[in-house]
């Protein structure tokens, strides 16, 4: 599918690709993302996106700000993973300065997975942390995951 410059189909009049939409939690509300490169080639591999391993090297020296924000990823499935956040709107009006496409993974896993429920921000994510009912997991993976679809309904051009 992204490999379709190199393919011997290449069609120079094509004007778009297609790419799996997925959704994501960010402050209570969702937004649409597509995921297009990642640092670890299992996570990769399993979501169909380009083995990136130098993203793994965006991951930020203590004390020194990162390009990268956090995306808190249910392994099982349980849930969609929350972003830390988003543009506002999408597109070249973004007004949210902390946004990046790159995201560094956090596996959150319930200590009791009977209790679990969904949580939709990362405020309720570290309230349910801070309670001990999930641990949390850094991980040095790295994704690009551009949101393509805001909160507020706002989408990149060519988005529908």
């Amino acid at each position: 599918m992204l490999a379709g410059c190199a393919s011997h189909s290449f069609n120079a009049s094509r004007t778009e690709t297609v790419l799996p939409l997925k959704r994501a939690w960010v402050d209570g509300r969702t937004v649409e993302y597509v995921t297009t490169d990642i640092s670890d080639a299992a996570m990769a591999k399993a979501a169909g996106a380009n083995y990136a391993p130098r993203l793994a090297g965006a991951v930020g020296i203590t004390g020194r700000a990162s390009v990268l924000e956090r995306v808190y990823k249910f392994p099982g499935g349980e849930q969609a993973s929350i972003f830390q956040s988003a543009p506002l709107p999408a597109g070249d009006a973004n007004a949210v300065s902390a946004y990046s496409p790159l995201w560094r993974m956090v596996m959150v896993h319930w200590k009791k997975p009977a209790n679990g429920r969904v949580l939709k921000s990362e405020e309720e994510l570290l309230a349910a942390e801070e309670l001990g009912e999930v641990a949390l997991e850094p991980t040095n993976v790295v994704a690009n995951c551009p949101v393509t679809r805001a909160v507020d309904g706002s989408a990149l051009r060519g988005v529908r």
